[in-house]
């Protein structure tokens, strides 16, 4: 955390020298602001990052001078709310200096606009708006040094209004500026309807600055390709002295998916999942999701297509351009995880630990099916899609007014694009729950599952369960995996502990001051439990 008040300090360096009209004096009016835009965003963004950490934190607003006494030097603690004021103030500020769009594609994408700054302040309301902040009386001894409370423990329904006003003015600036859920279109290999609504989702994360896009970091681009696949059946030429495919999703996560019916695997009245680990062979009919023939656990079949985008598995399909000479999706590669397969446990450095691999975050037009080592379509990381917006907005209507069938028709948008049918045909057709969506705890845990499905593996959901302040319910529940040492589908399919994962609330809900900066600086409070 100290390169990230060292950067707040160079923020506040940056903000004071530039208003001297001698700094500079190359710098047009316009390029000027945008400069002073971009600054107060970062100077915002890093101290909306401290917030998600150690909650109430220290607002460094102005540096203290080189002369400055010691006792200048201490700050205190500041109230989460008189925070999250500064901060989406600092963001309105930076926002009227900042561009709607990159006009010169070439050599500025990434560089900070109006939409990233706009998105940016929707997470930071819909923080405040949420349980962990507000109204939390897990906190009502958490006092500064004065007594002051530090944060608030009454429930204040207005954050969330700002939290809905928020995300619309992201969603609205961005779609005024062509951004939109992204869809596959240019057909060139004649892919069935599986296989395009998996590169839907796959492609949204992974198609470089693509039409969801609304911040790409382009000083990020994800290059981690190699540990999430494994080596395929049926090509993939891979060095096995590689650290390839070795990026594991657990069981809980792959049971969080919605059935074929777009309802969870718990409440699906037509399909029964009870005993997830039982083994069938898949048949031709499902060719584009798992091998036919192939004997593979019960978890894996009739899923949503989220789940064969997001996930690789024991006998599931991995479709790659390459992956069939032509491109297409018929007869192409698959993974082999049991004991001694190609993509299971057959050297001491490159395994899977749990048997589930993160295929969703893989580029399906990197190289991996030829005589030379693979060749990975890096891509800048898409911290922002609209498909998050979508799903804050949504959150935030239902909050403010309880079953908003305009929060459904947004979650709708997103299902629709992941191949699902909307929510009321869904729950109402499906689910043990038909009448789950017309009540705000329901509708509240409809969206709070969607947001976890559509935004797996790209580090919203560790943010979110403590929001929610559900973290102590998830992440007490163990990490669990295939059995993948066995050699046979019976002994494989067979679930196994990997990890006893502990979460204390709410003492980790909050990352701990230490004592080394309690005793320099007589001011601060350490956080709960720590």
């Amino acid at each position: 955390y100290l390169r990230i008040w060292q950067a707040i300090r160079h923020c506040n360096i940056f903000l004071e020298t530039i208003q001297e009209e001698n700094v500079a004096p190359d710098l047009n009016s316009f390029e000027r602001q945008r400069w002073i835009g971009e600054v107060e965003f970062l100077k915002a963004y890093y101290h909306f990052y401290m917030l998600r950490m150690y909650g109430p934190i220290p607002i460094v607003d102005v540096n203290a001078s080189e002369s400055s006494e010691p006792e200048d030097l201490y700050y205190k603690r500041m109230h989460v709310d008189d925070v999250v004021n500064f901060i989406s103030n600092l963001l309105d500020q930076a926002i009227e200096k900042l561009p709607e769009r990159i006009t010169d594609e070439n050599t500025e994408l990434g560089r900070i606009t109006k939409p990233i700054a706009l998105a940016i302040k929707s997470r930071v309301w819909q923080l405040a708006a949420s349980p962990l902040f507000n109204g939390n009386t897990d906190y009502i001894d958490l006092v500064d040094k004065d007594g002051i409370s530090l944060v608030s423990t009454t429930y204040d329904a207005t954050k969330w209004e700002k939290a809905r006003d928020a995300a619309k003015a992201a969603i609205d600036i961005a779609e005024a500026n062509s951004v939109k859920l992204y869809t596959y279109t240019n057909d060139r290999y004649n892919l069935s309807t599986q296989t395009k609504t998996q590169l839907n989702i796959r492609n949204a994360v992974t198609e470089r600055w693509g039409d969801e896009v609304v911040w790409g970091l382009s000083n990020s681009y994800f290059v981690n390709e190699a540990l999430c696949m494994p080596p395929l059946a049926r090509g993939s030429n891979v060095d096995r002295f590689q650290l390839q495919g070795v990026w594991a999703a657990p069981i809980k996560v792959a049971k969080q998916f919605y059935t074929k019916n777009g309802v969870p695997i718990e409440e699906d009245k037509t399909l029964d999942f009870s005993n997830y680990m039982s083994t069938r062979t898949a048949v031709t009919s499902e060719r584009f999701y798992i091998e036919p023939g192939y004997v593979t656990a019960r978890l894996n079949y009739d899923r949503e297509p989220r789940f064969y985008a997001s996930l690789g598995f024991d006998g599931g399909r991995w479709y790659m351009k390459d992956g069939v000479t032509g491109g297409s999706d018929e007869n192409g590669m698959y993974v082999q995880a049991k004991n001694a397969e190609r993509s299971g446990v057959g050297h001491f450095t490159n395994w899977n630990e749990t048997g589930y691999f993160i295929k969703k975050l893989v580029h399906w037009e990197s190289t991996t099916n030829s005589t030379n080592a693979p060749t990975w379509k890096a891509y800048p990381w898409p911290e922002i899609r609209l498909a998050e917006l979508y799903l804050s907005y949504a959150e935030a209507l239902n909050e403010v007014n309880g079953g908003s069938s305009e929060a459904i028709a947004y979650l709708d948008k997103v299902r629709e694009r992941a191949g699902l049918a909307g929510v009321v045909s869904s729950w109402t057709n499906f689910s043990k729950s038909p009448s789950k969506f017309q009540s705000q705890d329901g509708l509240r845990e409809i969206i709070q599952r969607e947001r976890l499905n559509e935004l797996a593996f790209e580090g919203q959901r560790f943010w979110d369960l403590r929001r929610w302040k559900l973290a102590a319910e998830y992440l007490n529940q163990d990490i669990t995996g295939f059995t993948i040492t066995s050699k046979t589908a019976a002994g494989y399919n067979v679930e196994r502990n990997v990890f006893n994962q502990t979460f204390i609330a709410p003492r980790d809900y909050l990352w701990p001051i230490g004592n080394h900066e309690i005793r320099r600086n007589p001011l601060l409070v350490e956080n709960p439990g720590w």
